[in-house]
């Protein structure tokens, strides 16, 4: 009996072994250290803190819980963009290379193999970017996607679900619910949030989180996207898979983020004023009435939050300055769009890259007229943008959204049309004597200066792409100059009159639903002209972007 249970034992490790001999790295190649020093050189260290001193313990055992399930997010994320990544992640992790660690850690912060800093160039191996990540079978085109859903049509909601997963299955493709494909994590994190939901004293906390767990379980998103509109206490969170960027295939599936942070109620305040006038911005955007939403909920709250923790999409590579959620068309018409401005996050930027940057490109008329409250209005009337204009709309009397009809072109779009709008809505909002009339001489530099910041991202990415569209339209029309030392200004008697007319053209695409028009605007504009190319070489010496230090995390098992 002992003679075979060795015998046994020997031929398990001989498997275990051959398996392992068996078992070829992913990783074949790196780029050269010079080339990953000078990357990660673009992005400037910040620690990122705010006290949270004045909680009750229990409070802060809920913001270390959703911090514990928000470290999950990034492992889903991580599968999101690249089949491969979890076994680069543990090569990179176990290897022993003097230099190993600057790779190991410029793969976390970039999620996978490819530069989110150059227009997404590999550091690691040669292989292309999937456009569709890892959403979809590396190998499936559009063509086939399109085909099977012309042949299969009851298919066609759950393929163009933001929270499936496609793959092949023989020679079929199916829809795989976020639920079931990534169902071990999605069980823990949704553990971890009953936890908090059990901690928390704050009961719209409570309501969020417990719902949010159960919609990692059950695939449906809407009731949770609901409950956290409600949200009023001292703790903003939200978690779970929203934006669509990384599917560049079509702009159909959401990717697993969070942000865990403390609300400035004395800054929101200040701020709540503008919900007001959501109903008033809706009636001045520059379509005809058919296309404008005025059904859309007016409960639309402003937040000025300091951001403790994030996760997952909104960590990769640039960082977020402020969001928009929920994107669920029915929970904007039922109760609008919460603002979010991720103030510690907004004055690290500004000060690290954005006076650099502008010091740097704009003539001296405009340098003077800068300001962070230029700056940060922008910001804020970029996202309280992203709630207004056409949402759900009818398409030969079928009833669908800008997103599914512009598919893959949404997301440039849509940023250029907050950011276009941020600029009409907030010299609305100057005429109407909301904002002070002193701001309008900050607007125009401001929102000048700030798209070279927004344009060194790569206008691959749809926030740079669409300021690369704002920029080049508004130096055809005039509004922009480019003067005798290459700086850049602003031709006041133009600029309002080039606002509206870009903000005409790309609400009527939205409103229309038209992939084509879409297309034509972003194979125009989408370029870097040599004036603007010699700008942005004179920017070699400013970082791109911070990189945030969370002292919090150090807390947490």
């Amino acid at each position: 009996m002992r003679h075979r249970l060795i015998l046994l034992i020997s031929f398990l490790l001989i498997i275990i072994y051959m398996i392992h001999c068996g078992r070829k790295n992913v990783i074949t190649e790196k780029a050269s250290l010079e080339y990953m020093n000078a990357e990660w050189s673009k992005l400037t260290p910040v620690v990122l803190t705010h006290d949270i001193s004045y909680l009750h313990d229990a409070e802060i055992q809920t913001i270390k819980l959703i911090i514990r399930a928000s470290r999950i997010m990034d492992n889903l994320f991580l599968q999101q963009v690249y089949g491969n990544n979890l076994r680069m992640l543990e090569e990179l992790e176990q290897t022993e290379e003097p230099n190993g660690q600057i790779y190991l850690d410029f793969f976390k912060n970039m999620f996978g193999p490819w530069n989110r800093l150059d227009e997404d160039h590999p550091f690691i191996n040669t292989e292309k970017k999937p456009s569709g990540a890892n959403y979809y079978p590396v190998d499936m085109t559009k063509e086939e996607f399109n085909n099977w859903l012309e042949a299969h049509p009851e298919d066609r909601d759950a393929f163009e679900s933001n929270f499936t997963m496609i793959r092949r299955k023989g020679n079929k493709l199916v829809a795989i619910p976020y639920s079931e494909f990534f169902e071990d994590e999605l069980h823990e994190a949704a553990n971890i949030l009953k936890q908090a939901a059990e901690m928390t004293s704050d009961l719209n906390l409570k309501i969020y989180l417990n719902s949010r767990a159960e919609a990692f379980l059950s695939n449906d998103y809407y009731q949770s996207d609901m409950d956290w509109m409600d949200l009023s206490g001292d703790i903003e969170a939200v978690i779970g898979p929203y934006e669509v960027y990384e599917d560049n295939l079509f702009g159909y599936k959401a990717a697993f983020e969070s942000f865990v942070c403390l609300v400035d109620h004395d800054e929101s305040a200040k701020l709540r004023t503008i919900e007001n006038y959501l109903n008033d911005m809706e009636a001045n955007l520059p379509i005809p009435d058919e296309y404008k939403n005025f059904e859309r909920g007016a409960s639309s709250p402003i937040k000025v939050v300091n951001e403790l923790f994030t996760a997952g999409d909104t960590k990769a590579g640039i960082q977020t300055t402020a969001f928009n959620l929920p994107n669920d068309e029915r929970v904007r018409d039922a109760k609008g769009s919460k603002k979010v401005m991720l103030k510690n996050v907004m004055n690290a930027k500004f000060e690290k890259c954005w006076i650099p940057i502008v010091n740097t490109v704009l003539a001296e008329k405009d340098l003077e007229r800068v300001s962070f409250d230029g700056y940060f209005n922008h910001v804020l009337m970029h996202e309280i943008s992203h709630g207004l204009g056409p949402g759900q709309i009818t398409i030969d009397g079928v009833e669908t959204t800008v997103n599914r009809e512009l598919r893959e072109l949404y997301t440039t779009i849509e940023e250029c049309k907050a950011d276009v709008l941020g600029v009409l809505n907030t010299q609305f909002l100057i005429d109407k004597k909301v904002l002070p009339k002193e701001l309008e001489n900050a607007l125009y530099a401001s929102y000048l200066g700030g798209m070279f910041r927004s344009i060194r991202f790569g206008i691959g990415e749809a926030h740079g792409g669409g300021v690369a569209i704002q920029l080049n339209y508004c130096l055809d029309k005039g509004a922009f100059h480019v003067e005798s030392d290459g700086k850049f200004s602003v031709y006041d008697r133009r600029i309002k009159s080039t606002v509206r007319d870009l903000a005409e053209e790309i609400l009527l695409i939205q409103a229309e639903g038209n992939y084509g028009a879409a297309k034509e605007l972003i194979e125009k504009y989408r370029i870097i002209r040599p004036e603007v190319q010699s700008a942005l070489d004179k920017l070699t010496h400013v970082p791109i972007d911070i990189r945030p230090i969370y002292p919090i995390e150090n807390e947490i098992e």
